[in-house]
């Protein structure tokens, strides 16, 4: 246990270096990205002479598109040996940082808890920064589990790695440290918990058992959950009963399934619904929204943040975009210029409001994304790192995908293109001008921007685009793969610029 009055950072910092001239490694785990970035940094500037690391830092600032400004805070501590590591990076980064930190090179890594889940890492020292996270349903910082801490602790000294290791708590008074060691050395692990307690869990698994067949009845129902682990932690059979018979009767009246008599089975959109791995109230939510979008298609009212902030109103799209206290009033105007293409009113309920005012800005940030804003404009405006934005993303296709089956089981045929075409902008983070040229391999959003901006449109005119001049704009290997892709007769230099399709102020 280690501790120091005055701050607690300084001590982080010495142990990490302490190791260091060991010629051992560690592993710092500080209780947000904000900390394990600034904690990498501040151990990086007491780090003078030694080898560089050079190659990785160009390896590291490579892998995006254009280098961030947290891309380049990486690199310069990485080029040290020094490394952070979270959810905010690119995967590409954080392969690179583990990779290298298994071999050597990186001796000292400062990440976010995510780090410690299972992960096998050859580090002798584990430090803990900090053993509190803030909490938002409080409002304030609270303890991390037990659980929590002894996963952390546990990546010290790997028998794959070390013979031996050690774990250090890191407190900032000799109060805190006796609080520690009661929680922390002393205290019991918490037991582990079933997840069908959560509702949406088990509306998801009770609707997956109707869909394959596995339940046909609510005594079936019955007599399988009270076989799970769920059932013998809640202890009241009775209750649970309860439950199953309330969920039944959401997913009727969702039209998920369908009863005769004692027997139920899913209907086709319940059996989308369950093999979308979609919550049902969630896919209910959405069948409301898209069946309204439906009606005002021809309204003129209804655009891309529609759909956008439809999508981003779900608990599946969580963690959202949180709105900052100085950014209330901006986010609220916003609303107000998007309030009549909302699919969904602002909830009256409270509890709701903030959730409904994130979507808002969640829905602002993929809607600047599909108008082609790059990484480091994203970053500086909302907040959001690239390896966060991929999540975003991923989920958001997801999402949209989903929309387009759940309209094609509706035969809601309208908007089973709109949904496509939303769904290959959200992907690649353009307008819709270049959709066409994206479905091309290997032309992704620079690369169709810099084509559209020549006079190429679509694949028509990619068909009759000279190879010489396609290679000046795409480079002659990518050149050559797109033309193979489209085909086409290659017309003349001269009859292109005749047409105007090549801008040769531009090369």
């Amino acid at each position: 246990m280690a501790y120091n009055s005055k701050d607690d950072f300084d001590q982080t910092v010495s142990l990490a270096l302490k190791t260091i001239t060991e010629g051992k490694q560690a592993l710092v785990f500080a209780s947000s990205k904000l900390s394990a970035e600034k904690t990498a940094e501040e151990i990086s500037l007491e780090i003078s002479g030694g080898e560089r690391l050079s190659e990785l830092r160009k390896d590291i600032l490579s892998v995006g598109s254009t280098p961030t400004t947290q891309c380049k805070k990486l690199a310069n501590c990485v080029e040290k040996g020094i490394a952070f590591h979270h959810a905010g990076l690119l995967a590409g980064q954080r392969e690179l940082i583990e990779e290298n930190f298994r071999s050597g090179k990186i001796k000292v890594i400062c990440a976010t808890p995510t780090l410690a889940m299972g992960v096998s890492t050859p580090a002798f020292r584990v430090i803990v920064k900090s053993l509190k996270r803030y909490n938002d349903k409080r409002g304030m910082m609270d303890w991390i589990s037990n659980m929590e801490c002894h996963q952390m602790m546990g990546r010290a000294g790997r028998p794959e790695f070390n013979e031996s290791g050690e774990a250090i708590l890191v407190a900032s008074s000799e109060h805190e440290e006796e609080r520690i060691k009661e929680r922390y050395i002393y205290g019991e692990i918490e037991p582990v918990q079933s997840k069908l307690a959560v509702e949406p869990v088990f509306r998801m698994h009770l609707l997956s058992l109707i869909s394959t067949g596995n339940i046909a009845s609510q005594e079936g129902a019955e007599k399988f959950f009270a076989q799970t682990l769920w059932a013998q932690q809640f202890g009241d059979m009775a209750e649970v009963n309860v439950m199953i018979t309330r969920m039944l009767g959401l997913l009727e009246e969702y039209g998920m399934i369908l009863r005769k008599k004692e027997i139920f089975g899913a209907t086709y959109l319940g059996r989308r619904v369950a093999e979308l791995y979609l919550d049902p109230t969630t896919a209910n939510s959405l069948v409301q929204r898209m069946k309204k979008a439906a009606k005002m298609l021809d309204t003129g009212k209804i655009n891309e943040f529609s759909f956008l902030q439809a999508f981003s109103y779900t608990f599946e799209m969580e963690p959202l975009l949180r709105v900052k206290k100085k950014e209330e009033e901006e986010i609220w105007d916003k609303l107000m210029e998007q309030y009549n293409s909302l699919l969904e009113a602002e909830p009256e309920e409270i509890y709701l409001r903030d959730f409904f005012m994130n979507s808002i800005k969640t829905a602002l940030f993929f809607n600047e994304w599909i108008q082609e804003k790059d990484e480091e404009y994203l970053l500086e405006k909302y907040d959001i790192r690239p390896g966060e934005i991929r999540a975003k993303l991923e989920k958001a296709e997801w999402l949209l995908y989903a929309g387009e089956e759940l309209s094609k089981a509706l035969q809601l045929n309208e908007l089973v293109s709109v949904f496509s075409r939303l769904r290959v902008r959200v992907k690649y983070g353009i307008k819709d001008e270049l959709v066409p040229l994206v479905k091309v391999r290997g032309v992704g959003r620079v690369r169709a921007r810099k084509l559209f901006n020549n006079g190429v449109k679509d694949l028509g005119d990619l068909r009759l685009m000279e190879k010489g001049w396609l290679a000046k704009i795409l480079g002659k290997e990518t050149a050559e793969e797109v033309k193979s892709q489209v085909g086409g007769e290659i017309e003349t230099v001269r009859e292109n610029k005749r047409k105007g399709q090549i801008n040769l102020n531009d090369f």
